[in-house]
């Protein structure tokens, strides 16, 4: 008798990959227990304003990082997303419909998606460059259009409404502003878990394709157009979403959302978490509202600030702080990072150094441009200062000489010990590949 062999599929199974589930368990309880620890009014307003500005931020990076395509004016969408979202809140109020609160901000998302549709068809014929100028015209087009269209966009007094609205859902109002942070938390987290998924399916792994290699692509038969739109349109939809969320944390929505400040915010923030790796956003984010709700408030030149922060990490840490993150943890698991704790110290305090000098002098110009009304004095880091003294100049100046003096001195020695440590961990990689 004859021995037939009967085919059978074969199945592999997957291990769970462990870490993974801890990263993201980890990240659900920090969304849950933060306002738990941070619980003044202004805590919960930044935290609030975080869980936002990390949906936008991700939804821009799916552009900027993950398919190559810089655009400078994305917040287009998540302010349409905001007035349609505002719109639909105000339509609520009045009982003209039936809609929950805590779906507007999907109302956003939708209206989002449908201009990402629209606009990104034209926008995606071009990459490179030209995508980067066709985005800033069209955001130049929309903000212009709304100062013409009052009766839509509010005019410079903008949209306002009340999200306090509709039947309650198990006795939740969305008034008091811990029940609308956790709503802001769910869509976070579940906008921060599509976006991931995002990167994982075929579409990502394409749009990664184009962004390294677009001439391969067309030849192996895909359409590099079709690609970039279809992500510029998923895209538009969680920033449309973020734009819904932000129309209910502030109730209000004016012509600024749609702006080019708006936008430079997204790239600029995005840039120094980091575009490289996926949680580089979230960092990016965070750090948005911190300089945009505390640093505005402790100095008169926070932009300054911000723009020589951002100079000084494209110079030497173009991959943004994640960037950083990363390389670290590499010397971690080599069992190297102790040896570099010291020079980070080293660098860290003589850093410290030159900002105390050089802010000195920036907080004394400010001061005689803005402030000369109130008198010469000034208090910066705790020390009285006086514009119009010499010595007050001459001390800034001279902290600022020695601190940068000491600091090339420790980043030389930092860069020479760094290439140490990277030669022992190639030596330690190929070792481990013999074995």
């Amino acid at each position: 008798m004859p021995h037939i062999h009967e085919s059978r599929p074969h199945v592999h199974f997957r291990p769970y990959n462990v870490g993974r589930w801890i990263v993201w368990g980890l990240y659900a309880l920090m969304l849950a227990v933060a306002p738990l620890i941070w619980t003044s009014s202004l805590s919960l307003t930044m935290l609030s304003q975080m869980g936002i500005a990390i949906i936008a931020c991700l939804a821009f990076n799916m552009l900027l990082g993950q398919g190559g395509m810089l655009s400078f004016g994305h917040a287009v969408y998540s302010g349409l997303g905001s007035f349609f979202a505002i719109h639909t809140l105000n339509l609520v109020s009045n009982g003209s419909l039936s809609l929950p609160v805590s779906a507007i901000p999907l109302v956003g998302g939708l209206f989002g998606a449908l201009f990402a549709a629209l606009l990104g068809w034209v926008t995606t014929k071009k990459a490179g460059t030209p995508f980067a100028m066709i985005t800033l015209g069209v955001g130049e087009l929309v903000w212009a259009m709304s100062l013409m269209f009052p009766g839509f966009f509010g005019g410079e007094c903008g949209i306002s409404g009340n999200r306090v609205a509709g039947e309650r859902f198990f006795g939740i109002s969305f008034g008091p502003q811990i029940e609308l942070y956790y709503l802001i938390a769910i869509y976070t987290f579940v906008c921060t878990a599509a976006m991931f998924a995002f990167t994982r399916t075929p579409l990502g792994r394409m749009l990664n394709a184009v962004r390294d290699n677009p001439e391969r692509v067309e030849f192996i038969g895909y359409n590099t157009q079709y690609v970039r739109y279809f992500a510029f349109v998923a895209s538009g939809l969680f920033m449309g979403i973020s734009g819904g969320l932000a129309a209910l944390n502030f109730e209000i929505v004016t012509a600024e959302v749609v702006g080019a400040a708006r936008s430079g915010a997204y790239l600029l923030f995005t840039f120094l978490g980091g575009a490289v790796f996926f949680f580089g956003p979230i960092i990016g984010a965070v750090l948005m509202v911190l300089a945009l709700v505390l640093l505005s408030e402790l100095t008169q030149a926070w932009l300054l600030y911000l723009g020589l922060v951002f100079t000084f990490m494209v110079m030497y840490a173009p991959g943004g702080i994640s960037s950083l993150i990363m390389m670290n943890l590499r010397l971690a698991s080599f069992g190297k990072l102790r040896q570099v704790w010291t020079s980070y110290l080293a660098l860290g305090g003589t850093a410290f150094v030159v900002l105390a000098g050089a802010g000195a002098m920036i907080e004394m110009v400010y001061h005689l441009q803005l402030n000369q009304a109130l008198g010469p004095t000034l208090t910066f880091m705790g020390v009285p200062l006086d514009a119009h003294s010499f010595d007050s100049w001459f001390g800034a100046a001279f902290v600022l000489v020695v601190g940068v003096a000491l600091f090339e001195l420790t980043r030389r020695q930092f860069t020479r010990q760094w290439g140490q440590v990277q030669e022992e961990i190639e030596k330690e990689i190929k070792r481990r590949e013999s074995l």
